[in-house]
């Protein structure tokens, strides 16, 4: 009797650890595109019970594309893939933790997947090659670069010293750079993995600088997951943030769509255990995900009209940018709107004035939306960036 017991608690337990809740966990829509990243630790960190959670999760979000870091059991990983009906696994080798993707294939359509700065002289700074999954959504082209940079360090960026973890980072950064402006100038290019270092680095110690300084091609769309409160950043265990999704100015427009959305997604909020539960059954990471709202009716006489009304330099900008618009004998004004659709600047125009500059150093940076009102009726629009 006592064996049956014990037996009995053996299964409650275990099933308490293999059957979550995941009926709350969302993500994905049928009218975005979503791609997420994911260190999955070392999968599976716990054999089955890890499998058995992560094919729930994926099931939960339903996101078009998921790159995901530290594929180390090849076997497990074809298994959860073929279990999941509306995704095809990719994963090339798991040699020092194999880079992988799990995609819905009736979403997206693969043109390529290959790996890129395979050879000898970059084994130092790409420990794991950058993985490239060329593919087409609703007509679009869109290049993916999932990723895994070396990982420590002291926080200190040694130029002078090729082995330093900061250096090897910085290297890597400028590489990506140095390959999407070569062979992707006029592409859509998602750079996402976990990238094990973080984005508010001082300028000097920032190994992301060279993107950072190229506002107006290159995007991090977490800057504020990780100026923000550290309860939303992906590696709580130190904690950090150091998994980012980085878009190019293709990408730009999408991003400023009201259903556009990234985020940090809290999986152990969804579990019994909470993070002590998720960290020993499944990651040490939290995944983030990104969906974008593609446009697809906006045309060039749109765009020319728009900007015939209102334009804006620089944009992207770091503190102040200028407007200039058509002068006219109506009551005008600008208002500078958030993305929680707060009014945070607005200002009349004199007649017969043709610019205005706003000062904007006093604010969070991120995407904001100026607005062009003649007699109270909106005339024109355009979509800023602040980046400080």
């Amino acid at each position: 009797m006592k064996r049956i017991l014990n037996i009995a608690l053996l299964l409650i337990n275990f099933s308490s650890l293999t059957a979550q809740n995941f009926e709350d966990l969302t993500f994905g829509t049928d009218s975005t595109f979503e791609v997420m990243t994911w260190n999955i630790e070392w999968f599976p960190k716990n054999g089955d019970i890890t499998v058995n959670n992560v094919k729930n999760i994926i099931e939960a979000l339903n996101v078009d594309v998921i790159a995901i870091q530290e594929v180390d059991d090849t076997i497990k990983f074809n298994q959860i893939a073929d279990s999941l009906v509306d995704y095809t696994g990719y994963l090339k080798s798991s040699w020092f933790a194999g880079l992988a993707y799990l995609y819905n294939p009736d979403i997206i359509q693969i043109n390529n997947i290959y790996e890129i700065y395979t050879s000898q002289p970059y084994w130092k700074i790409f420990p794991r090659s950058p993985m490239v999954m060329d593919m087409t959504f609703m007509n679009k082209r869109i290049i993916l670069i999932n990723n895994h940079f070396k990982c420590c360090g002291d926080g200190i960026l040694d130029i002078d010293n090729q082995d330093d973890e900061e250096t090897r980072r910085y290297n890597a950064v400028n590489l990506l750079k140095q390959y999407i402006d070569t062979n992707f100038a006029n592409e859509n290019v998602i750079v996402l993995g976990d990238l094990n270092d973080i984005l508010t680095d001082d300028s000097e110690n920032n190994v992301f600088q060279s993107i950072i300084n190229d506002y107006e091609n290159y995007y991090f769309t977490d800057s504020q997951i990780a100026k923000g409160s550290s309860s939303e950043w992906s590696y709580p265990s130190w904690p950090s943030h150091l998994d980012h999704i980085l878009i190019t100015n293709e990408l730009f427009d999408e991003l400023e769509n009201d259903a556009s959305v990234i985020q940090t997604i809290k999986i152990d909020k969804y579990i019994s255990g909470g993070w002590s539960e998720y960290d020993k059954n499944i990651s040490d990471h939290r995944p983030v995900a990104i969906k974008l709202l593609m446009n697809e009716n906006v045309g060039v006489n749109d765009v020319q009209q728009t900007k015939t009304h209102l334009i804006n330099y620089p944009n992207p900008f770091q503190s102040t940018t200028k407007f200039s618009f058509d002068a006219s004998n109506g009551l005008q004004e600008i208002k500078i709107i958030n993305l929680q659709g707060q009014n945070v600047f607005s200002k009349r125009i004199s007649k017969g004035q043709s610019s205005i500059s706003w000062d904007a150093k006093n604010f969070p940076d991120g995407i904001y939306f100026a607005k062009l009102l003649l007699n109270n009726n909106e005339i024109a629009n355009t979509k800023l960036i602040l980046i400080k």
